[in-house]
């Protein structure tokens, strides 16, 4: 009977220590890595709502906004390299306010201001918590259209094909 509950709690208690891990993780300088999050100013990816709607109403445009777990989501990485970097995907971006919504395990990676925002929107607008997902808004806000996941194939035509078809 010992040996059953023993090896019943055990793996809650490794899986609950795990979880301390990722989320007790600090970065070290000089150890940083590379997250989308990070990039995404660069590529003309806002990080707020509200900004997002404003520029779409000002330049007549929808919204793309793309909901990723930058350090754990391997389709998310993948996905980022294979469209998001690409020249068709920037000609195709310049017709979208792009918002990009992180939620990242390691809390480090993002301000509490940031992090509070992301999962508000996570909370309203991707509500089963879908990763990668692409969700094309109106200047209203008003959702059009969603795409979700990615098969790490190198594939990408059907998401070239939604955001062309949402523009």
């Amino acid at each position: 009977m010992k040996k059953i509950l023993l090896l019943t709690v055990l793996p809650l208690l490794l899986l609950a220590q795990a979880t301390n891990l990722v989320a007790d993780t600090k970065i070290i300088p000089g150890n940083e890595v590379e997250f989308a999050d990070a990039d995404a100013d660069a590529e003309g990816w806002l990080k707020n709502f509200d900004e997002a709607l404003t520029d779409a109403k000002e330049e007549n445009r929808n919204v793309l906004l793309y909901f990723t777990g930058s350090d754990w989501c391997p389709p998310c990485k993948m996905l980022k390299k294979d469209l998001f970097e690409t020249s068709e995907f920037k000609t195709i971006a310049a017709e979208y306010t792009l918002l990009y919504i992180d939620i990242p395990r390691n809390r480090n990676l993002l301000s509490a201001e940031q992090m509070e925002h992301n999962s508000n929107l996570l909370h309203k607008i991707n509500k089963k918590g879908v990763f990668p997902l692409l969700v094309v808004l109106n200047d209203k806000g008003a959702q059009l259209d969603q795409y979700s996941g990615y098969s790490m194939d190198g594939k990408v035509q059907a998401h070239i094909d939604f955001l062309n078809e949402n523009k």
